[in-house]
Protein backbone atom coordinates (compact mmCIF):
# COMPACT_ATOMS: atom_id res chain seq x y z
CA UNK A 1 0.00 0.00 0.00
CA UNK A 2 1.04 3.63 -0.39
CA UNK A 3 0.18 6.83 1.46
CA UNK A 4 -0.05 10.43 0.31
CA UNK A 5 3.63 11.05 1.04
CA UNK A 6 4.72 8.42 -1.44
CA UNK A 7 5.68 5.86 1.20
CA UNK A 8 4.91 2.20 0.50
CA UNK A 9 4.15 -0.08 3.40
CA UNK A 10 2.89 -3.52 4.32
CA UNK A 11 1.96 -5.00 7.69
CA UNK A 12 3.39 -8.49 8.44
CA UNK A 13 2.16 -9.57 11.89
CA UNK A 14 4.42 -12.63 11.99
CA UNK A 15 7.63 -10.61 11.47
CA UNK A 16 9.86 -10.03 14.49
CA UNK A 17 13.43 -9.95 15.71
CA UNK A 18 15.56 -12.14 13.46
CA UNK A 19 13.12 -12.26 10.54
CA UNK A 20 14.85 -12.03 7.16
CA UNK A 21 13.20 -9.96 4.44
CA UNK A 22 13.86 -8.08 1.19
CA UNK A 23 12.05 -5.80 -1.25
CA UNK A 24 10.99 -6.18 -4.87
CA UNK A 25 10.78 -2.74 -6.49
CA UNK A 26 8.77 -1.84 -9.60
CA UNK A 27 8.19 -5.46 -10.54
CA UNK A 28 11.90 -6.33 -10.61
CA UNK A 29 12.77 -9.96 -9.85
CA UNK A 30 15.98 -9.01 -8.01
CA UNK A 31 15.64 -8.77 -4.24
CA UNK A 32 16.90 -5.54 -2.67
CA UNK A 33 17.93 -5.00 0.96
CA UNK A 34 16.10 -2.45 3.08
CA UNK A 35 17.80 1.00 2.94
CA UNK A 36 17.02 1.36 6.66
CA UNK A 37 18.12 -2.15 7.59
CA UNK A 38 19.88 -2.43 10.94
CA UNK A 39 21.30 -5.87 10.18
CA UNK A 40 22.83 -7.29 7.00
CA UNK A 41 24.10 -10.72 8.08
CA UNK A 42 24.80 -11.76 4.49
CA UNK A 43 26.49 -8.54 3.44
CA UNK A 44 25.30 -5.46 1.57
CA UNK A 45 23.76 -7.47 -1.29
CA UNK A 46 21.89 -9.95 0.90
CA UNK A 47 18.54 -9.98 2.64
CA UNK A 48 17.93 -7.68 5.60
CA UNK A 49 17.17 -8.96 9.08
CA UNK A 50 14.84 -7.31 11.59
CA UNK A 51 16.32 -6.07 14.86
CA UNK A 52 14.35 -5.42 18.02
CA UNK A 53 16.66 -3.02 19.86
CA UNK A 54 14.69 -3.38 23.09
CA UNK A 55 15.94 -6.96 23.52
CA UNK A 56 19.53 -5.93 24.29
CA UNK A 57 20.34 -5.80 28.02
CA UNK A 58 22.27 -2.58 28.67
CA UNK A 59 24.23 -2.10 31.88
CA UNK A 60 25.22 1.57 31.44
CA UNK A 61 22.27 3.17 33.24
CA UNK A 62 24.69 5.10 35.46
CA UNK A 63 26.43 6.66 32.45
CA UNK A 64 25.88 10.42 32.27
CA UNK A 65 27.97 11.15 29.20
CA UNK A 66 31.02 13.29 28.58
CA UNK A 67 31.70 16.80 27.36
CA UNK A 68 34.30 17.69 24.75
CA UNK A 69 35.78 20.40 26.95
CA UNK A 70 38.80 18.92 28.72
CA UNK A 71 38.57 15.56 26.95
CA UNK A 72 41.18 13.48 25.12
CA UNK A 73 39.89 11.57 22.08
CA UNK A 74 41.25 8.38 20.52
CA UNK A 75 40.54 7.43 16.91
CA UNK A 76 40.43 3.72 16.14
CA UNK A 77 39.50 1.41 13.29
CA UNK A 78 37.79 -1.71 14.62
CA UNK A 79 39.18 -4.03 11.94
CA UNK A 80 42.85 -3.21 12.61
CA UNK A 81 42.80 -2.25 16.29
CA UNK A 82 43.21 -5.91 17.28
CA UNK A 83 44.31 -9.08 15.46
CA UNK A 84 40.71 -10.34 15.53
CA UNK A 85 39.27 -7.08 14.21
CA UNK A 86 35.98 -7.28 16.14
CA UNK A 87 34.08 -5.23 18.71
CA UNK A 88 34.50 -7.97 21.30
CA UNK A 89 38.27 -8.05 20.79
CA UNK A 90 38.39 -4.26 21.07
CA UNK A 91 36.63 -4.50 24.45
CA UNK A 92 39.64 -6.42 25.75
CA UNK A 93 41.83 -3.37 25.04
CA UNK A 94 39.62 -0.75 26.69
CA UNK A 95 41.56 -0.92 29.95
CA UNK A 96 44.64 0.16 27.99
CA UNK A 97 42.73 3.29 26.95
CA UNK A 98 41.64 3.92 30.53
CA UNK A 99 45.27 3.81 31.66
CA UNK A 100 46.23 6.09 28.78
CA UNK A 101 43.77 8.72 29.94
CA UNK A 102 41.33 8.60 27.05
CA UNK A 103 37.88 10.14 27.56
CA UNK A 104 36.22 9.01 24.31
CA UNK A 105 36.99 6.76 21.36
CA UNK A 106 36.07 7.83 17.86
CA UNK A 107 35.23 4.81 15.72
CA UNK A 108 35.89 4.95 12.01
CA UNK A 109 32.63 4.15 10.18
CA UNK A 110 31.14 0.80 11.18
CA UNK A 111 28.02 0.86 9.02
CA UNK A 112 27.84 -1.92 6.45
CA UNK A 113 30.15 -1.76 3.44
CA UNK A 114 31.05 -4.19 0.67
CA UNK A 115 33.55 -6.95 1.42
CA UNK A 116 35.11 -8.12 4.65
CA UNK A 117 37.50 -5.26 5.36
CA UNK A 118 37.95 -1.63 4.42
CA UNK A 119 38.23 1.83 5.92
CA UNK A 120 34.43 2.13 6.05
CA UNK A 121 34.08 5.38 4.10
CA UNK A 122 32.43 3.60 1.18
CA UNK A 123 29.53 2.30 3.26
CA UNK A 124 26.12 1.83 1.69
CA UNK A 125 23.73 0.66 4.42
CA UNK A 126 23.81 3.62 6.79
CA UNK A 127 21.71 2.01 9.55
CA UNK A 128 23.33 -1.47 9.52
CA UNK A 129 26.41 -2.42 11.55
CA UNK A 130 29.17 -4.20 9.60
CA UNK A 131 28.67 -7.91 10.23
CA UNK A 132 32.37 -8.98 10.29
CA UNK A 133 32.90 -6.56 13.21
CA UNK A 134 30.12 -8.21 15.23
CA UNK A 135 26.89 -6.73 13.90
CA UNK A 136 24.40 -4.65 15.92
CA UNK A 137 24.80 -6.47 19.23
CA UNK A 138 28.58 -6.40 18.91
CA UNK A 139 28.55 -2.60 18.73
CA UNK A 140 26.16 -2.42 21.67
CA UNK A 141 28.45 -4.63 23.75
CA UNK A 142 31.39 -2.38 22.89
CA UNK A 143 29.60 0.85 23.80
CA UNK A 144 28.23 -0.70 26.98
CA UNK A 145 31.71 -1.86 28.02
CA UNK A 146 33.24 1.53 27.20
CA UNK A 147 30.65 3.39 29.26
CA UNK A 148 31.22 1.08 32.21
CA UNK A 149 34.89 2.12 32.08
CA UNK A 150 34.10 5.82 31.85
CA UNK A 151 34.84 6.11 28.12
CA UNK A 152 32.47 7.73 25.64
CA UNK A 153 31.98 6.59 22.04
CA UNK A 154 31.84 8.86 18.98
CA UNK A 155 30.56 7.45 15.69
CA UNK A 156 32.11 8.51 12.39
CA UNK A 157 29.32 8.87 9.81
CA UNK A 158 29.45 9.63 6.09
CA UNK A 159 26.60 11.58 4.51
CA UNK A 160 28.39 13.32 1.63
CA UNK A 161 28.43 10.20 -0.57
CA UNK A 162 27.86 6.44 -0.56
CA UNK A 163 30.06 3.69 -1.90
CA UNK A 164 29.29 2.23 -5.33
CA UNK A 165 29.18 -1.45 -4.34
CA UNK A 166 25.79 -2.36 -2.86
CA UNK A 167 24.36 1.14 -3.24
CA UNK A 168 20.69 0.57 -4.04
CA UNK A 169 19.28 3.84 -2.67
CA UNK A 170 18.44 5.31 -6.08
CA UNK A 171 16.02 2.40 -6.65
CA UNK A 172 13.88 3.57 -3.74
CA UNK A 173 13.58 7.31 -4.36
CA UNK A 174 15.34 10.55 -5.39
CA UNK A 175 18.25 10.09 -3.02
CA UNK A 176 20.72 11.50 -5.56
CA UNK A 177 20.62 14.49 -7.89
CA UNK A 178 22.46 15.64 -11.00
CA UNK A 179 22.03 19.24 -9.87
CA UNK A 180 25.50 19.08 -8.30
CA UNK A 181 28.67 17.35 -9.43
CA UNK A 182 30.89 15.60 -6.88
CA UNK A 183 34.05 13.46 -7.09
CA UNK A 184 31.79 10.46 -6.42
CA UNK A 185 29.25 11.18 -9.16
CA UNK A 186 25.70 12.50 -8.55
CA UNK A 187 25.39 14.33 -5.25
CA UNK A 188 23.27 13.21 -2.34
CA UNK A 189 20.01 15.08 -2.85
CA UNK A 190 19.96 17.70 -0.10
CA UNK A 191 18.21 20.55 -1.90
CA UNK A 192 16.51 19.32 -5.10
CA UNK A 193 12.89 18.11 -5.40
CA UNK A 194 12.26 15.18 -3.08
CA UNK A 195 15.05 16.22 -0.70
CA UNK A 196 12.80 16.57 2.37
CA UNK A 197 12.66 12.80 2.80
CA UNK A 198 16.35 12.40 1.95
CA UNK A 199 17.30 14.82 4.71
CA UNK A 200 14.90 13.06 7.10
CA UNK A 201 16.63 9.78 6.22
CA UNK A 202 20.01 11.28 7.19
CA UNK A 203 18.78 12.94 10.38
CA UNK A 204 17.05 9.72 11.45
CA UNK A 205 20.31 7.86 10.90
CA UNK A 206 22.24 10.36 13.00
CA UNK A 207 19.82 9.93 15.89
CA UNK A 208 19.78 6.14 15.47
CA UNK A 209 23.43 5.81 16.57
CA UNK A 210 22.76 7.91 19.65
CA UNK A 211 19.41 6.43 20.61
CA UNK A 212 19.71 2.71 19.85
CA UNK A 213 23.48 2.28 20.30
CA UNK A 214 23.96 4.81 23.13
CA UNK A 215 26.78 6.62 21.32
CA UNK A 216 27.77 10.00 22.75
CA UNK A 217 28.51 11.96 19.61
CA UNK A 218 28.94 11.96 15.87
CA UNK A 219 31.81 12.92 13.59
CA UNK A 220 30.49 14.00 10.19
CA UNK A 221 32.84 13.19 7.33
CA UNK A 222 33.87 15.96 4.87
CA UNK A 223 30.97 18.34 5.41
CA UNK A 224 32.52 20.75 2.91
CA UNK A 225 31.33 18.24 0.28
CA UNK A 226 27.67 18.70 1.25
CA UNK A 227 25.90 20.27 -1.73
CA UNK A 228 23.13 22.11 0.10
CA UNK A 229 21.73 25.47 -0.96
CA UNK A 230 18.68 25.45 1.30
CA UNK A 231 18.14 28.23 3.83
CA UNK A 232 18.57 25.82 6.76
CA UNK A 233 21.73 23.84 6.10
CA UNK A 234 21.75 20.11 6.79
CA UNK A 235 24.50 20.68 9.38
CA UNK A 236 22.19 22.90 11.38
CA UNK A 237 19.32 20.46 11.01
CA UNK A 238 21.39 17.51 12.26
CA UNK A 239 22.82 19.46 15.18
CA UNK A 240 19.44 20.78 16.29
CA UNK A 241 18.04 17.24 16.24
CA UNK A 242 20.99 15.86 18.21
CA UNK A 243 20.78 18.60 20.83
CA UNK A 244 17.04 17.98 21.10
CA UNK A 245 17.67 14.31 21.80
CA UNK A 246 20.31 15.28 24.38
CA UNK A 247 17.73 17.36 26.23
CA UNK A 248 15.26 14.48 26.16
CA UNK A 249 17.85 11.95 27.38
CA UNK A 250 19.42 14.41 29.83
CA UNK A 251 22.99 13.63 28.81
CA UNK A 252 25.49 15.50 26.61
CA UNK A 253 25.37 14.58 22.92
CA UNK A 254 27.54 16.39 20.42
CA UNK A 255 28.31 16.78 16.72
CA UNK A 256 31.81 17.16 15.26
CA UNK A 257 32.49 18.09 11.65
CA UNK A 258 35.39 17.40 9.37
CA UNK A 259 35.68 20.59 7.30
CA UNK A 260 38.50 22.10 5.29
CA UNK A 261 36.67 25.40 4.74
CA UNK A 262 38.45 27.13 7.66
CA UNK A 263 35.12 28.75 8.42
CA UNK A 264 34.35 29.32 12.12
CA UNK A 265 30.64 29.53 11.28
CA UNK A 266 30.65 25.73 11.41
CA UNK A 267 31.00 25.90 15.20
CA UNK A 268 29.51 29.33 15.83
CA UNK A 269 26.16 29.14 17.61
CA UNK A 270 22.96 29.20 15.61
CA UNK A 271 21.98 32.38 17.46
CA UNK A 272 25.13 34.01 16.04
CA UNK A 273 24.36 32.86 12.50
CA UNK A 274 26.47 29.69 12.59
CA UNK A 275 25.58 26.06 12.10
CA UNK A 276 25.95 25.39 15.84
CA UNK A 277 28.12 22.26 15.73
CA UNK A 278 30.00 21.43 18.90
CA UNK A 279 33.43 21.04 17.28
CA UNK A 280 35.32 20.58 14.05
CA UNK A 281 38.58 18.95 13.04
CA UNK A 282 41.37 21.44 12.40
CA UNK A 283 43.79 20.37 9.68
CA UNK A 284 45.78 23.60 9.93
CA UNK A 285 47.00 22.70 13.43
CA UNK A 286 48.08 19.27 12.18
CA UNK A 287 49.81 20.68 9.11
CA UNK A 288 51.65 23.33 11.12
CA UNK A 289 52.79 20.86 13.78
CA UNK A 290 53.73 18.06 11.39
CA UNK A 291 55.59 20.27 8.93
CA UNK A 292 57.56 21.92 11.74
CA UNK A 293 58.61 18.57 13.18
CA UNK A 294 59.17 16.60 9.98
CA UNK A 295 60.45 19.20 7.55
CA UNK A 296 58.03 17.96 4.87
CA UNK A 297 56.90 20.60 2.39
CA UNK A 298 55.15 18.65 -0.38
CA UNK A 299 51.50 19.15 -1.33
CA UNK A 300 49.48 21.11 1.20
CA UNK A 301 52.50 21.25 3.54
CA UNK A 302 53.98 23.86 1.19
CA UNK A 303 52.07 26.54 3.12
CA UNK A 304 53.44 25.34 6.47
CA UNK A 305 56.70 24.47 8.23
CA UNK A 306 57.90 27.64 9.91
CA UNK A 307 57.69 28.10 13.66
CA UNK A 308 55.81 31.33 12.99
CA UNK A 309 53.13 29.24 11.27
CA UNK A 310 53.02 26.88 14.24
CA UNK A 311 52.63 29.83 16.60
CA UNK A 312 49.77 31.23 14.53
CA UNK A 313 47.99 27.86 14.60
CA UNK A 314 48.34 27.61 18.38
CA UNK A 315 47.16 31.16 18.99
CA UNK A 316 44.54 31.61 16.26
CA UNK A 317 43.50 28.06 15.14
CA UNK A 318 43.48 28.72 11.40
CA UNK A 319 46.74 29.53 9.66
CA UNK A 320 44.74 30.37 6.56
CA UNK A 321 42.23 32.85 7.96
CA UNK A 322 41.82 34.88 4.80
CA UNK A 323 45.46 34.63 3.78
CA UNK A 324 46.79 33.42 0.45
CA UNK A 325 47.33 29.67 0.08
CA UNK A 326 50.00 28.73 -2.43
CA UNK A 327 48.67 25.16 -2.48
CA UNK A 328 45.18 26.33 -3.45
CA UNK A 329 46.33 29.26 -5.56
CA UNK A 330 43.88 31.60 -3.80
CA UNK A 331 43.08 33.11 -0.45
CA UNK A 332 41.41 30.78 2.03
CA UNK A 333 39.51 30.85 5.31
CA UNK A 334 38.40 33.50 7.77
CA UNK A 335 39.54 34.39 11.33
CA UNK A 336 38.25 32.60 14.40
CA UNK A 337 36.67 35.11 16.82
CA UNK A 338 38.39 35.13 20.18
CA UNK A 339 35.18 34.33 22.04
CA UNK A 340 34.84 30.87 20.46
CA UNK A 341 36.33 28.36 22.94
CA UNK A 342 39.39 26.49 21.72
CA UNK A 343 38.02 23.10 22.72
CA UNK A 344 35.67 23.33 19.74
CA UNK A 345 38.61 22.51 17.50
CA UNK A 346 39.96 18.95 17.33
CA UNK A 347 43.74 18.78 16.87
CA UNK A 348 45.97 15.82 16.14
CA UNK A 349 49.52 14.86 15.22
CA UNK A 350 48.27 11.77 13.37
CA UNK A 351 44.88 10.53 12.15
CA UNK A 352 43.56 7.96 9.69
CA UNK A 353 43.83 10.38 6.75
CA UNK A 354 47.24 11.82 7.54
CA UNK A 355 48.70 8.31 7.92
CA UNK A 356 46.60 6.20 5.56
CA UNK A 357 46.71 8.65 2.67
CA UNK A 358 50.49 8.67 2.59
CA UNK A 359 51.86 6.49 -0.20
CA UNK A 360 52.85 3.58 2.05
CA UNK A 361 50.81 4.43 5.15
CA UNK A 362 53.86 5.23 7.26
CA UNK A 363 53.29 6.64 10.72
CA UNK A 364 55.10 9.50 12.45
CA UNK A 365 57.37 6.95 14.12
CA UNK A 366 58.84 6.13 10.70
CA UNK A 367 59.85 9.78 10.13
CA UNK A 368 60.49 11.41 13.50
CA UNK A 369 63.23 10.53 15.95
CA UNK A 370 62.22 9.62 19.51
CA UNK A 371 62.84 13.09 20.89
CA UNK A 372 60.66 14.82 18.30
CA UNK A 373 57.88 12.29 18.86
CA UNK A 374 57.86 13.39 22.49
CA UNK A 375 57.94 17.07 21.54
CA UNK A 376 54.99 16.54 19.17
CA UNK A 377 53.01 14.72 21.84
CA UNK A 378 53.71 17.47 24.37
CA UNK A 379 52.62 20.28 22.04
CA UNK A 380 49.46 18.39 21.09
CA UNK A 381 48.41 17.45 24.61
CA UNK A 382 49.18 20.86 26.11
CA UNK A 383 47.60 22.79 23.22
CA UNK A 384 44.38 24.76 23.79
CA UNK A 385 42.46 22.40 21.50
CA UNK A 386 40.71 19.07 22.10
CA UNK A 387 43.50 16.56 21.33
CA UNK A 388 42.89 13.36 19.41
CA UNK A 389 45.30 10.42 19.20
CA UNK A 390 45.39 7.83 16.42
CA UNK A 391 45.48 4.21 17.57
CA UNK A 392 49.03 3.07 18.29
CA UNK A 393 50.43 6.58 18.28
CA UNK A 394 50.80 6.45 22.05
CA UNK A 395 53.55 3.83 21.84
CA UNK A 396 55.08 4.80 18.50
CA UNK A 397 53.65 1.80 16.65
CA UNK A 398 55.83 0.74 13.73
CA UNK A 399 53.06 -1.04 11.83
CA UNK A 400 51.85 1.04 8.89
CA UNK A 401 48.21 1.94 8.36
CA UNK A 402 47.60 1.60 4.66
CA UNK A 403 44.67 1.99 2.31
CA UNK A 404 42.89 -1.37 1.96
CA UNK A 405 39.65 -2.61 0.42
CA UNK A 406 37.88 -5.86 -0.43
CA UNK A 407 35.71 -5.21 -3.46
CA UNK A 408 34.32 -7.89 -5.75
CA UNK A 409 32.25 -5.67 -8.07
CA UNK A 410 33.49 -5.97 -11.68
CA UNK A 411 36.15 -3.40 -12.52
CA UNK A 412 36.02 -1.65 -9.15
CA UNK A 413 39.07 -3.32 -7.61
CA UNK A 414 41.26 -2.51 -10.62
CA UNK A 415 39.98 1.06 -10.71
CA UNK A 416 41.03 1.50 -7.08
CA UNK A 417 44.49 0.05 -7.79
CA UNK A 418 45.02 2.37 -10.74
CA UNK A 419 43.73 5.34 -8.81
CA UNK A 420 46.17 4.88 -5.95
CA UNK A 421 49.10 4.37 -8.30
CA UNK A 422 48.34 7.43 -10.42
CA UNK A 423 47.75 9.56 -7.32
CA UNK A 424 51.29 9.01 -6.06
CA UNK A 425 53.05 8.78 -9.41
CA UNK A 426 53.18 12.59 -9.47
CA UNK A 427 55.21 12.47 -6.24
CA UNK A 428 57.81 10.10 -7.66
CA UNK A 429 56.48 6.80 -6.36
CA UNK A 430 56.72 3.82 -8.72
CA UNK A 431 53.65 1.61 -9.21
CA UNK A 432 55.36 -1.35 -7.54
CA UNK A 433 56.00 0.71 -4.40
CA UNK A 434 52.32 1.44 -3.74
CA UNK A 435 50.61 -1.27 -1.66
CA UNK A 436 47.81 -3.06 -3.51
CA UNK A 437 44.61 -2.08 -1.65
CA UNK A 438 42.94 -5.33 -2.69
CA UNK A 439 45.73 -7.57 -1.41
CA UNK A 440 44.72 -8.97 1.97
CA UNK A 441 48.35 -8.60 3.07
CA UNK A 442 47.87 -4.82 2.94
CA UNK A 443 45.05 -5.13 5.45
CA UNK A 444 46.98 -7.55 7.68
CA UNK A 445 50.07 -5.28 7.69
CA UNK A 446 47.88 -2.47 8.99
CA UNK A 447 46.85 -4.27 12.18
CA UNK A 448 48.41 -3.04 15.41
CA UNK A 449 51.12 -5.21 16.93
CA UNK A 450 50.37 -5.07 20.65
CA UNK A 451 53.49 -7.07 21.46
CA UNK A 452 55.51 -3.93 20.71
CA UNK A 453 54.54 -2.64 24.14
CA UNK A 454 57.01 -5.11 25.65
CA UNK A 455 59.93 -3.21 24.09
CA UNK A 456 61.40 -0.52 26.39
CA UNK A 457 61.30 2.28 23.79
CA UNK A 458 57.60 1.70 23.07
CA UNK A 459 56.73 1.35 26.76
CA UNK A 460 58.67 4.53 27.49
CA UNK A 461 56.75 6.57 24.92
CA UNK A 462 53.46 5.18 26.25
CA UNK A 463 54.46 6.33 29.74
CA UNK A 464 55.13 9.80 28.32
CA UNK A 465 51.64 9.99 26.80
CA UNK A 466 50.11 8.80 30.08
CA UNK A 467 51.98 11.51 32.00
CA UNK A 468 50.83 14.17 29.55
CA UNK A 469 47.14 13.21 29.72
CA UNK A 470 47.40 13.17 33.51
CA UNK A 471 48.98 16.63 33.41
CA UNK A 472 45.99 18.00 31.47
CA UNK A 473 43.80 16.97 34.39
CA UNK A 474 46.21 18.40 36.96
CA UNK A 475 46.97 21.88 35.64
CA UNK A 476 43.85 24.03 35.06
CA UNK A 477 45.71 26.25 32.59
CA UNK A 478 45.91 23.33 30.16
CA UNK A 479 42.13 23.11 29.80
CA UNK A 480 41.51 26.86 29.74
CA UNK A 481 39.35 27.30 26.61
CA UNK A 482 40.20 30.96 26.01
CA UNK A 483 42.25 31.51 22.86
CA UNK A 484 43.52 34.96 23.97
CA UNK A 485 45.31 33.26 26.88
CA UNK A 486 47.63 31.37 24.49
CA UNK A 487 51.00 32.97 23.72
CA UNK A 488 53.96 31.60 21.75
CA UNK A 489 57.58 32.67 21.34
CA UNK A 490 60.16 31.12 19.04
CA UNK A 491 63.42 31.49 17.14
CA UNK A 492 63.34 30.17 13.56
CA UNK A 493 67.12 29.94 13.24
CA UNK A 494 67.85 28.45 16.66
CA UNK A 495 64.82 26.14 16.36
CA UNK A 496 63.29 26.62 19.77
CA UNK A 497 59.60 27.14 20.55
CA UNK A 498 57.75 28.05 23.75
CA UNK A 499 53.99 27.62 24.22
CA UNK A 500 52.55 29.58 27.14
CA UNK A 501 49.20 28.60 28.67
CA UNK A 502 48.70 30.94 31.60
CA UNK A 503 51.36 30.02 34.15
CA UNK A 504 52.44 26.91 32.23
CA UNK A 505 55.33 27.05 29.76
CA UNK A 506 55.98 24.21 27.30
CA UNK A 507 59.60 24.74 26.36
CA UNK A 508 60.75 22.90 23.23
CA UNK A 509 64.16 22.51 21.67
CA UNK A 510 63.66 21.28 18.10
CA UNK A 511 67.32 21.63 17.21
CA UNK A 512 69.80 18.75 16.99
CA UNK A 513 72.03 20.33 19.64
CA UNK A 514 71.73 21.26 23.31
CA UNK A 515 70.92 24.95 23.78
CA UNK A 516 69.41 27.48 26.17
CA UNK A 517 65.84 28.67 25.57
CA UNK A 518 64.73 32.01 27.05
CA UNK A 519 61.67 31.81 29.28
CA UNK A 520 59.99 34.83 30.83
CA UNK A 521 59.49 34.47 34.55
CA UNK A 522 61.25 32.24 37.05
CA UNK A 523 60.54 28.50 36.87
CA UNK A 524 59.57 27.27 40.31
CA UNK A 525 58.05 23.87 39.67
CA UNK A 526 58.54 21.07 37.16
CA UNK A 527 55.48 18.78 37.01
CA UNK A 528 55.92 15.04 36.70
CA UNK A 529 55.40 15.07 32.94
CA UNK A 530 58.68 16.58 31.81
CA UNK A 531 61.65 15.24 29.94
CA UNK A 532 65.07 14.82 31.46
CA UNK A 533 68.13 16.67 30.22
CA UNK A 534 67.52 20.27 31.23
CA UNK A 535 69.21 22.86 33.45
CA UNK A 536 67.77 26.04 34.96
CA UNK A 537 69.61 29.28 34.32
CA UNK A 538 68.59 32.87 35.02
CA UNK A 539 65.83 33.71 32.55
CA UNK A 540 66.21 30.55 30.52
CA UNK A 541 66.21 26.75 30.52
CA UNK A 542 68.95 24.79 28.79
CA UNK A 543 67.60 21.69 27.06
CA UNK A 544 69.09 18.65 25.39
CA UNK A 545 68.63 18.31 21.64
CA UNK A 546 65.08 17.53 20.48
CA UNK A 547 63.54 17.61 23.92
CA UNK A 548 60.83 19.39 25.89
CA UNK A 549 60.28 20.51 29.46
CA UNK A 550 57.00 21.70 31.00
CA UNK A 551 57.30 24.27 33.79
CA UNK A 552 54.95 26.24 35.99
CA UNK A 553 56.09 29.85 36.29
CA UNK A 554 55.83 32.60 38.89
Amino acid sequence: MTDEGGWWWVNVPSAGHGTDYAFLVDGDVDELPDPRSAWQPGGVHGRSRLVDHSLFSWSDSAWRGITLAGSVLYELHVGTFTPEGTFDAAIERLDHLVALGVDAVELLPVNAFAGRHGWGYDGVDLFAVHEPYGGPDGLKRFVDAAHNRGIGVIMDVVYNHLGPDGNYLSRFGPYFTDSHVTPWGPAVNLDAPGSDEVRAFIVDNALDWLRHYHCDGLRLDAVHAFADNRAVHLLEEITAAVHGLAAQQRRPLFVIAESDLNDPRVVATREAGGHGLDAQWCDDVHHALWAALSGERQGYYSDFGSLATLAKAMEHVFVHDGTYSTFRGRSHGRPVPGHIPAHRFIAFLQDHDQVGNRAVGDRASATLRAGLLRVGAALLLTSPFTPMLFMGEEWGATTPWQFFSDHSAPGLAEAIRKGRRSEFAAHGWGPDEIPDPQDEATFVRSKLDWSELKAPRHAGLLKWYQRLTALRRTLPDLTDPRLPSVHCSFDEDARWFVLRRGQVAVVCNLADRRQPVPVEGVPFDIPAASATGFTFMPGRIELDAESVVIARLL
